[in-house]
């Protein structure tokens, strides 16, 4: 019996060929923070490496001689920010840019920064480097407010946890009593407390009665040592969170007037858009205006339909993919780009497992993981899908799985402009019941065997 053959994929059978210039007009950029190198081919310039300073003078006449040599596309490789202005002059000059990250260069033996600007120019010439992805430059002004928008709320967190600690000292055991300290009771409480009142039964009177703690309970905690100095970081942490959710609401209004200034892709009505439940009280950390009908008019669906959804995880995702995935050729290179695809690499005809693959930090995909975990006790088919999958797998496998599996939705609902339409919990139960029967008896047939269902004996 001969061995038998390895089997190849259609997608793996490509014959490398010699190398041919697919960007002839090619420079190569590296950039750094006091200055940038250039390099563009040997018969544009008599100098063919220069350096420029990353002065706004300096990086229009980098622009002058690139426009000068003919240079049509060019390839930086940049960490940070200091690549932004720089995109920007380009671009302007009607220049392709294509950002490379570093560790898709490869490693030279003598690294210099004239060697690195000439080895960026030689890969972009043949084609063998892949650029990053970045949205259209309409985007650009909502992306920028969603990050910084984002980074407030994380400046305010901190401040949150120094509140927490001052009260700690004070042996304030408000933490204990109620969920969050920063809520309706928490909040009022406090600042009764910074304005002078010191009786735990006064303060337990704020007890909305939601909060599942009564009176005494809370009082019980609210009896401390109230030293002037813990009051004194208390107050200044209230008036920092404070004072960052005031900035946070002046990013939401940027954000509302960056939506109304994009082309809408449905007329306003046309799109029904999904009212979930609870949505008559705003939960924290959301936006200050009601944007889904403003979203979905600009997207062309309504992205907040889908389950584990809301206003800013759709406006995370929508700032930092656009409003369509046109760049990305099918579902699975999207999924690839979100680092949220299937292992797999593959040596000796095994997939490597030793080493995990390192998930660099992306905006949107943690936006679908954060969406993925709210799942996990949803009475939906993507909770049932979350569950079955964390029984087989455990917690993180199935974060990742469903975080796909949305990512798969955001794709063909921006692609085809089609409306979110779950299947029922009940019908997605009996579909995977049925297909895991079918498989059940399929290995069965091929043991000489044959499932007989169980008569019920009452």
């Amino acid at each position: 019996m001969g061995v038998p053959k390895p089997r190849v994929l259609l997608g793996e059978r490509r014959i490398i060929g010699a190398f041919e210039q697919v960007n002839p007009n090619a420079a190569g950029i590296d950039a750094g923070h006091p200055s940038h190198w250039v390099s563009v081919p040997e018969d544009r310039d008599p100098n063919p490496v220069k350096e420029f300073k990353t002065f706004t003078g300096d990086l229009f006449a980098m622009a002058d001689w690139l426009v000068s040599c003919r240079i049509e596309t060019v390839a930086i490789e940049a960490t940070g920010v200091y690549w932004v202005p720089l995109v920007e002059v380009l671009e302007a000059r009607g220049i392709r840019v294509r950002l490379v990250d570093s560790r898709s260069i490869g490693r030279r033996n003598k690294k210099t920064d004239v060697l690195d600007c000439q080895w960026i120019r030689q890969l972009h010439t043949f084609g063998l480097l892949e650029g990053a992805f970045r949205p259209d430059a309409e985007m650009l002004p909502l992306r920028a407010y969603q990050r910084q928008r984002k980074m407030l709320i994380e400046y305010a967190a901190d401040h949150i946890r120094h509140m927490q600690k001052a009260l700690d000292q004070m042996n304030l055991k408000l933490h204990l009593v109620l969920s969050d300290i920063m809520g309706k009771t928490g909040t009022q409480i406090i600042e009764s407390i910074l304005k002078g009142e010191r009786d735990p039964l006064v303060l337990a009177t704020f007890r909305d009665p939601k909060c599942q703690k009564s009176e005494a309970t809370i009082a019980k905690a609210l009896v401390g040592n109230y030293r002037e100095e813990h009051v004194f970081a208390l107050r200044q942490a209230y008036t920092l969170v404070q004072h960052y959710q005031t900035k946070i609401m002046e990013c939401d209004e940027m954000t509302e007037k960056a939506l109304k200034e994009f082309d809408r892709q449905a007329a306003p009505g046309k799109i029904p858009t999904t009212k979930k439940k609870n949505t008559g009280k705003r939960r924290k950390n959301q936006p200050h205006f009601d944007g889904q009908a403003l979203l979905a008019q600009t997207v062309g669906v309504d992205l907040v339909a889908i389950h584990g959804f809301n206003l800013s995880t759709a406006l995370t995702i929508v700032s930092e993919i656009g409003t369509d995935v046109d760049d990305f050729d099918n579902e699975g290179k999207f999924k690839s780009w979100l680092r949220l695809s299937v292992n797999d690499r593959i040596t000796g005809g095994k997939k490597i497992r030793g080493r995990k693959r390192k998930v660099h930090p992306n905006r949107a995909t943690q936006a679908l993981r954060l969406a993925a975990q709210s799942l996990a006790k949803a009475q939906n088919w993507l909770g049932a899908f979350f569950r079955r999958i964390r029984a087989r797998g455990g917690w993180a496998v199935a974060v990742k799985a469903t975080a796909a599996k949305l990512a798969g939705i955001v794709y063909s609902m921006l692609k085809n402009k089609t409306e979110y339409m779950p299947p029922d919990v009940n019908y997605y139960e009996q579909r995977y019941r049925s297909n895991l029967v079918k498989s059940l008896e399929k290995k069965a047939q091929t043991l000489g065997f044959t499932l007989v269902p169980t008569e019920v004996v009452h």
